[in-house]
C-alpha cells in the first residue's frame, strides 16, 4: 500500500541540523559588510529590523565578481537580537528564490505581496513552486539494477509520487557514502572495480573512478579529504583498502591488508584509519597523514563491524564466532578491554554523543548496548527478527529486521545501568526484506534531515515509508517506478546554520534577471522578500562553444496562452547554425513534473522554434537538447519560464488572509 504525501508537512519541514566548519565563528563573519568584494555591491547585502530580530542577507558568487547565470553563490541569512547583537541559533528559517515580480499584486504592498508568494509555496502545489526552493530535499534511492532514482518527496498527485530523474552507473551498486554538504556521492560498483561520483547538484554522474579489485564498502573520513574503499578480493595481495583523494578524485595508495570482507572506521580528528580483515581476524591501524600501515592486531577469528566513540576516544570491534567486542585506545593504538557476548554478533554503530554502542546478534535477535564510559555490556534488548541493519536520530536507535517487516525503536533516553529500555516498533510495509533477495550493503534506513524522523525502503514491495517519531505508522511511502529499490539516502537543499545565527546554502543561479529571495522565520514571524540581480553570462565566454539563445522570454506569460517558444542556435564560430535535424526541446514544470518533448522546426537564420502548451501556472524549465552537438550542450543550455495563474490577484489575496 502506497500512502499520499502530506504536502503541507513536507513543506514545513525546515529544522536543518547544525554543521561546524572548523573556523571561529568570528572569521566567519564579524560584520557581514566585511565578506563582501571590493568595492562593494549594494545589492549585496540588506538589512531587516523587525520584532527584536535582525536579518541580514547576502549572495556572493563562489568565483568572484557578480552573480551571474549558471554560476554558483553563496546565499546566507544572519539572524541576530535586535537589541544585544547576539547570534539567534537553532532558528529553522525557510527561504526560496524566484523572478521578481514587476508590481506587487492588485490591491496590495510588496510586503502583503510576499506573504502571499510564501503561502503559496508553502503549500507544495505543484502548480506554484519557486524558481529555486532553499528548503527542499530528494531522497536518492540505490536500486537493485545498474541505477540510482532520484525522488522529490515535496510533490504528489492522486498518490503518485513525483520522480525527479534517473542515474545511470557502470554497474550494480552495493555501497555508497556521501559527504557531509550532500554535494557528492561515492557509489561503490564492484563488478567493474569502480566508485562512481554523482554530482547532486545536477544530479549526474560525473567520474568512475578506479579502486581495486571488488570495491565493496566505501567511507569518508571526517575532514571529508578522503574516500576509503574495501576490496574484497578472495587474493591476500589485492585485498584491504584503496585511498582516494576526493578533492583531485585520484588515488592515493592502496593497501593489502588481507582478504575478505573489510569494514573501516576513523578516529575523530582524521589521524588513524581502523580496517577489518574478516578471513584474518585482524584489525590493520593505517596513519592518515603519512599513508603507513602502523600496526595489525589479532581481533578474533571473524570479525564483522568496526565502530568509533569520540566520547571513549576508541575503536570497538565485534567478532561475529567469537561472540566478543575487542576495545581499541585510539591514542595509545593498545587492547583495553574485550567485552564478551555471545556467538551471532554483527553490524556495530553508537549514538551520535558516542555514549551507547549497539551491536546486533542475528542469531538471538537481540540489541546489545555497550555504555562507551565504562565499556561495559548493559542491556540485551529484543528486536525484530534476524537484525542487520541499524542508524540513530538525536532520540532513538532504529533497528532493521532481515526476516521482519517490522523496524524496532530503543529510545535512548532510557538506557543506562539499572534501568528498563523502552522499545516501540512499526511495520514498514508488508514483507520482510528477506523475501527480495539480492541485497546491497547500503543501508534501507535513512535519517530525515529534521534528525526525528527516519526513510526505510520495502524491496519486496518497492516502496520507501517516510516514519515521524511519536506517529502510530508510516505517514508516507514513495513508490520506485520502473527500478526496484534497495537503500535510500536524503540529499539535503535546506539552509543550514553555518555558524551561530548564519544560516546558508550554496545555489547555482538558473537564469539572469532580478530575483526576490523570500525569507521566512516561525518565532517570530517575519516574512519578507530581498532582492538580488544575476547578470547574464558574458557573451565571450558563450561564442566559445556553441550555444542556444531563447528569443521572447522577456515577460512572464498567462496560464492556457498560445506560446511558440523560439531559440536561435550560435556555433563556436560566433554565427548561426543552419541545417540542424536532431534539434528537440524538453519542457517541464519545476522541479520535474511531467516532461515533454518537441521537435525544434527551423524557420531561418539558424533560429528553431516549435508551440508549447503551459497548462499549469509556476516556473517552468526549457532544455534544447541536440545529440550532434554533444552532451555538453544539451546539459547547458536552458532557461526558464514564468507562466503566472489565471487568477493570481484573487489567489493571492485568499492566501495572504490565511497566513495573517
Amino acid at each position: 500500500m502506497t500512502f499520499g504525501l502530506r504536502p503541507a508537512y513536507a513543506g514545513l519541514l525546515l529544522s536543518m541540523a547544525l554543521i561546524g566548519l572548523g573556523v571561529a565563528y568570528e572569521k566567519l563573519w564579524c560584520d557581514p559588510r566585511e565578506l563582501l568584494q571590493e568595492p562593494a555591491d549594494p545589492q549585496a547585502l540588506h538589512r531587516l529590523s523587525r520584532d527584536g530580530v535582525t536579518v541580514e542577507f547576502e549572495a556572493r558568487p563562489l568565483a568572484g565578481g557578480e552573480l551571474r547565470e549558471g554560476a554558483f553563490a553563496n546565499i546566507r541569512f544572519k539572524v541576530t537580537d535586535q537589541a544585544s547583537g547576539q547570534p539567534l541559533s537553532g532558528m529553522a528559517p525557510g527561504a526560496w528564490i524566484d523572478p521578481a515580480q514587476s508590481a506587487p499584486l492588485e490591491g496590495g504592498n510588496r510586503d502583503q505581496s510576499c506573504k502571499a508568494r510564501v503561502a503559496l509555496f508553502l503549500k507544495s502545489s505543484i502548480g506554484a513552486r519557486p524558481l529555486l526552493d532553499l528548503n527542499s530535499y530528494f531522497l536518492l534511492v540505490l536500486n537493485k539494477d545498474a541505477s540510482l532514482t532520484v525522488i522529490d518527496p515535496t510533490v504528489s498527485v492522486g498518490g503518485v509520487t513525483s520522480t525527479l530523474t534517473s542515474i545511470d552507473l557502470p554497474g550494480r551498486p552495493m555501497d555508497w557514502a556521501a559527504t557531509r554538504d550532500d554535494k557528492q556521492v561515492f557509489v561503490s560498483v564492484p563488478e567493474r572495480g569502480q566508485v562512481a561520483v554523482i554530482d547532486t547538484e545536477t544530479f549526474t554522474r560525473v567520474a568512475n573512478l578506479e579502486a581495486g579489485e571488488l570495491p565493496v564498502r566505501v567511507a569518508l573520513q571526517p575532514d571529508q579529504l578522503r574516500l576509503w574503499v574495501g576490496n574484497n578480493s578472495s587474493d591476500p595481495a589485492k585485498g584491504g583498502v584503496t585511498v582516494i583523494d576526493v578533492p583531485s578524485r585520484s588515488t592515493l595508495k592502496s593497501f593489502a591488508t588481507g582478504s575478505g570482507h573489510h569494514e573501516i572506521a576513523f578516529s575523530a580528528d582524521s589521524r588513524y584509519a581502523f580496517v577489518s580483515n574478516r578471513d584474518g581476524g585482524t584489525l590493520s591501524i593505517i596513519d592518515i597523514p603519512e599513508l603507513r600501515l602502523v600496526k595489525t592486531l589479532e581481533v578474533g577469528p571473524h570479525p564483522l563491524s568496526v565502530a568509533y566513540s569520540a566520547l571513549s576516544q576508541a575503536v570497538y570491534v565485534a567478532d561475529g564466532e567469537a561472540g566478543t567486542v575487542h576495545v581499541i585506545d585510539a591514542r595509545s593504538l593498545q587492547l583495553r578491554h574485550v567485552v564478551k557476548a555471545e556467538q551471532g554478533l554483527g553490524p556495530m554503530r553508537f549514538s551520535g554523543d558516542g555514549r551507547y554502542g549497539i551491536v546486533l546478534n542475528t542469531l538471538d535477535n537481540q540489541a546489545l548496548v555497550i555504555d562507551a564510559s565504562s565499556d561495559t555490556l548493559i542491556h540485551r534488548i529484543a528486536v525484530a527478527a534476524e537484525p542487520y541493519q541499524l542508524t540513530f536520530t538525536k532520540g532513538y536507535a532504529y533497528v532493521r529486521g532481515l526476516a521482519s517487516a517490522k523496524v524496532s525503536m530503543i529510545n535512548l533516553g532510557s538506557l543506562g545501568e539499572g534501568r528498563t529500555p523502552i522499545v516501540q516498533g512499526f511495520e514498514a510495509g508488508p514483507a520482510a526484506p528477506r523475501q527480495a533477495g539480492d541485497l546491497p550493503l547500503a543501508q534501507g534506513l535513512a535519517v530525515s534531515r529534521d534528525d526525528n524522523s527516519v526513510f526505510v525502503v520495502n524491496p519486496v514491495d518497492n516502496t520507501t515509508y517516510f516514519y515521524a517519531e511519536g506517529m502510530n505508522a508510516p505517514m508516507s511511502g514513495y513508490n520506485n517506478r520502473g527500478h526496484q529499490a534497495r537503500a535510500t539516502l536524503v540529499v539535503d537543499r535546506s539552509l543550514r546554520e553555518l555558524a551561530p545565527g548564519v544560516y546558508g546554502s550554496t545555489v547555482k543561479m538558473p537564469a539572469a534577471g532580478t530575483f526576490d529571495v523570500a525569507f521566512l522565520l516561525n518565532q517570530p514571524q517575519i516574512i519578507h522578500c530581498f532582492s538580488t540581480e544575476v547578470a547574464a553570462a558574458p557573451a565571450a565566454a558563450q561564442r566559445r562553444v556553441a550555444h542556444a539563445e531563447f528569443i521572447g522570454l522577456e515577460q512572464p506569460l498567462a496560464q492556457d496562452s498560445a506560446f511558440t517558444a523560439k531559440v536561435r542556435i550560435i556555433g563556436d564560430d560566433g554565427r548561426p547554425r543552419l541545417g540542424l535535424n536532431d534539434l528537440s526541446l524538453r519542457y517541464f514544470l519545476a522541479p520535474s513534473s511531467m516532461p515533454r518533448n518537441l521537435p525544434l522546426t527551423e524557420v531561418g537564420e539558424g533560429v528553431y522554434q516549435a508551440a508549447l502548451a503551459l497548462p499549469e501556472p509556476g516556473a517552468w524549465y526549457l532544455h534544447v537538447q541536440s545529440p550532434s552537438l554533444g552532451r555538453t550542450f544539451t546539459e547547458e543550455n536552458y532557461t526558464s519560464l514564468r507562466v503566472l495563474p489565471a487568477a493570481t490577484a484573487t489567489a493571492a489575496q485568499t492566501d495572504l488572509r490565511n497566513v495573517r
